[in-house]
């Protein structure tokens, strides 16, 4: 029976824990917190978006940014109806909502911990909280084999397989310390430059703090980089101190590189995404008309929410005392020019302690796709968002760790040093 050691109790941890016990390997599940599942506690706003449950597995690779070919493999060996499934299974029943969302029924994100940790206990995983890791220990030959792990105890594990399951950087306050890095890098492995992901944006601009706590629903927004336009979406979004944040602003994140900063980056928002310009402009007429004797600043009540409206009667450049009956036809086109297109400029992202995801990590050209294990090391494996993967909101993050980590503990309790000599050269 393969001895398999998993270092990190998150979502792909458990996985890979679980799974390498199915395929018949003693496994030993380290997680230096005093709890499993942390970060997916405090996922979806304690309501865990856990997969996506689209029937077509295009929309699962559409929404992963980094390295798609790399999950191929891993979610065609465990998908998200495999993962909704086994859920459901272990006593956790599962609902879908807008844009194929899976939360459970309880809307309780402890409700998932508690399945993974029924699966865990059913196969006989032994669990050691508490424990971190110092160091991954290998043989001194030049091919080399990962043959334990010293805690910072001194306590020392030895194991046939290790999987590296320790997450990013992002919500440091789980337990996110990057160690699965130093692990990584000193098996030789390139690690991409860590950047904060799914992240709340800051804005040149100060108006926002104007209107901090101001959600806006069923509004477009763009993300343009010059003449190039990065992303697209209609949902919601909200003002803060800072800036913006929402649905619609942590996946238009995804598309701002920091390293671009000397060219612009702005938000175009569409307050109103159901009218064109030209029924906007008739929209206006009407306003304007039934309004004609009220002032400009008292007139927008049935177009904005209240709090928005001093904003938008100061960006408009129109008199805010000025009669409505008094505006005139370019004024008025310039305004509705405004309500279809209200910018933003783009300072840059929050910190990892905001940010849903790590963008970057373990590089995937030295991990074989097929297995998840190293090519530089026999028996070491990665699984989840240490490595260099990463996507969309709408529980596409998830199924990352979810398949990875499958595919990881799968491999770990099964595959072989010829298995290994066999894929380690593969590009």
């Amino acid at each position: 029976m393969k001895q398999v050691i998993v270092v990190g109790g998150g979502a792909g941890g458990m996985m890979a824990a679980y799974s390498a016990a199915i395929h018949g390997a003693s496994v030993t599940l380290l997680e230096q917190n005093e709890k499993l599942g942390k970060k997916i506690y405090i996922t979806g706003k304690g309501r865990c978006n856990l997969c996506n449950a689209s029937d077509d597995p295009e929309v699962f690779f559409q929404n992963v940014r980094m390295n798609q070919k790399f999950m191929y493999s891993a979610f065609y060996q465990w998908d998200n109806k495999a993962v909704m499934e086994l859920f459901e299974k272990a006593g956790c029943p599962l609902k879908t909502e807008r844009g194929d969302r899976v939360f459970p029924v309880s809307d309780h994100s402890s409700d998932v911990i508690g399945a993974l940790k029924r699966l865990l206990g059913r196969e006989n995983v032994k669990v050691m909280l508490g424990s971190r890791v110092k160091e991954i220990l290998f043989d001194g030959n030049d091919e080399r084999s990962f043959q334990g792990i010293r805690l910072d105890t001194g306590e020392l594990i030895k194991g046939d397989a290790c999987i590296i399951a320790t997450g990013g950087l992002s919500y440091p306050s789980t337990g996110s310390t990057g160690d699965g890095y130093r692990f990584a890098s000193e098996a030789g492995h390139e690690i991409v430059t860590m950047s904060p992901g799914l992240v709340p944006l800051e804005t040149k601009e100060d108006w926002p703090k104007e209107v901090m706590g101001l959600s806006l629903k069923n509004v477009s927004l763009k993300m343009i980089r010059g003449k190039k336009t990065l992303y697209d979406g209609f949902g919601e979004m909200m003002f803060t101190h800072f800036g913006v944040t929402g649905p619609l602003v942590l996946s238009a994140s995804g598309f701002y590189d920091d390293k671009k900063k000397e060219e612009e980056t702005k938000l175009i928002i569409d307050l109103k995404p159901a009218l064109d310009q030209q029924q906007l402009d008739k929209r206006l007429i009407r306003e304007f008309e039934a309004n004609r004797s009220k002032l400009f600043k008292n007139s927008l009540g049935s177009l904005f929410p209240s709090k928005l409206i001093p904003v938008m009667v100061r960006l408009s450049g129109i008199d805010p005392e000025k009669k409505c009956a008094e505006i005139g036809k370019q004024e008025r086109q310039r305004f509705a020019e405004l309500i279809k297109a209200l910018p933003l400029k783009v300072k840059g992202t929050r910190d990892f302690d905001e940010a849903i995801i790590t963008k970057g990590g373990v590089g995937i050209k030295k991990i074989n796709p097929s297995t998840m294990e190293s090519r530089l090391v026999h028996g070491l494996f990665f699984a989840g968002e240490v490595m260099d993967l990463d996507a969309m909101t709408g529980g596409f993050n998830l199924q990352i760790a979810w398949s990875t980590g499958y595919l990881a503990g799968k491999s770990a309790a099964s595959t072989t040093e010829d298995d290994f000599n066999g894929c380690k050269n593969e590009q």
